[in-house]
């Protein structure tokens, strides 16, 4: 079993949240990007594989102030050496999928392989709504759950998902959807060049354009591809399609299993081999100390932080990985021993806590908990 770690990009403590408006102070988001650029360096030195971040805009509170996602990618990139930097990830409402692609495949060339992106629907309505790239689209959540609005919401994810995948496995592509049509149907280069239908594919000597590809081609063949925070059985198997892996965050042992056997039926269906662990990630909000007690004290201002901006999004609270290396691996080893996991996502309250109070909980997890699990 692999460890990653997430973290929101927390701009400060609870006491600086709450003094009002920190995403506009400067000074907290410059100690933010040399605190991340520590960490992302810290917990590459000690083995974890993975470093994710969101997207997400118009953070004036400071909760989750992490803006373009391929910025914050770079941001980590240069600061590490080996771990891979998963943006999870791209929200579809707010993005163009052709252009997505080309980031992806961008940063993947950038990071020389080390990279992995998620593909999200987006739930945060304020600044969806600001940054929509369709007028007929809406943020998604327990509010509009299964009505027409969420239903066109997932009718175009699917479409995001496929038009992304599609480029970032084909030279050319001719995309003809319901959302998106790439190229535009019959569309003309409005001046002749020759360079186009000469030294390039898609486009003939009456400068139709008939095909586009994106530039430069993937470093990976196959980047790793996460689904994003998910409980949904239906999101679980829209991803086996293309062999993504929702990150789950649960404790529910029964909804793991059934999730995870429905992911490798689906899968199989699309004629993908399915290895242990390939079905889906799992994992929770982590804090390793010497004792439980220690542990749970760190968490009160994490417990905070979720009750006071997740909650209200509808958000319940995910699995918790709080307290002794002896009690994370008797819950980690119970976890495992319900389903097969590869990769495991620990949800880190950075910027809540100190650096070093983050350090030490890290440093611990990695030399008492983390060797148990090694392959």
């Amino acid at each position: 079993m692999k460890f990653g770690l997430f973290v929101y990009c927390t701009v400060g403590r609870r006491a600086e949240l709450e003094q009002g408006m920190a995403g506009r102070n400067r000074e907290l988001y410059q100690r933010m990007l040399k605190e991340l650029g520590d960490l992302v360096g810290f917990v590459d030195d000690r083995g974890y594989f993975a470093f994710g971040h969101p997207e997400h805009h118009l953070q004036i509170e400071g909760f989750e102030l992490s803006n373009d996602p391929a910025l914050m990618a770079m941001w980590l990139a240069q600061h590490s050496k080996n771990i891979r930097i998963v943006t999870c990830g791209f929200v579809s409402t707010v993005n163009n999928p052709l252009m997505t692609a080309e980031k992806i495949s961008t940063m993947d060339n950038m990071l020389q392989g080390r990279f992995g992106v998620g593909l999200v629907r987006g739930y945060q309505a304020r600044w969806v709504e600001n940054y929509k790239v369709k007028p007929e689209l809406t943020a998604v959540g327990p509010w509009n759950a299964k009505s027409e609005a969420d239903d066109l919401n997932r009718e175009y994810f699917a479409e995001f998902v496929d038009i992304v995948v599609t480029a970032l496995q084909s030279e050319t592509i001719n995309y003809q959807g319901k959302f998106w049509q790439f190229p535009p149907k019959d569309f003309v280069n409005p001046h002749d060049h020759p360079v186009y239908y000469t030294y390039g594919k898609g486009v003939d000597e009456a400068m139709r354009i008939q095909a586009v590809g994106i530039a430069p081609r993937p470093f990976q063949d196959n980047i790793p591809l996460y689904g994003g925070f998910s409980q949904s059985l239906r999101t679980a198997k829209f991803w086996a399609k293309y062999k993504g892996r929702p990150i789950v965050l649960s404790g529910n042992t029964e909804f793991l299993s059934l999730l995870w056997q429905e992911w490798e039926e689906e899968a199989k269906l699309h004629g993908h081999d399915v290895k242990p662990g390939d079905q889906a990630c799992w994992g929770g909000i982590m804090i390793c100390a010497e004792t439980d007690e220690k542990a749970w004290k760190l968490y009160e201002d994490m417990e905070w932080f979720w009750k006071t901006w997740a909650t209200p999004f509808g958000q319940g609270v995910p699995e918790l990985l709080i307290g002794s290396p002896d009690t994370l691996n008797k819950r980690i080893e119970l976890m495992s021993n319900t389903v097969p996991i590869d990769e495991a996502f620990l949800l880190i309250p950075q910027g809540i806590l100190a650096p070093e109070q983050l350090h030490e909980s890290l440093d611990l997890f990695s030399r008492k908990v983390m060797p148990n699990f090694a392959d």
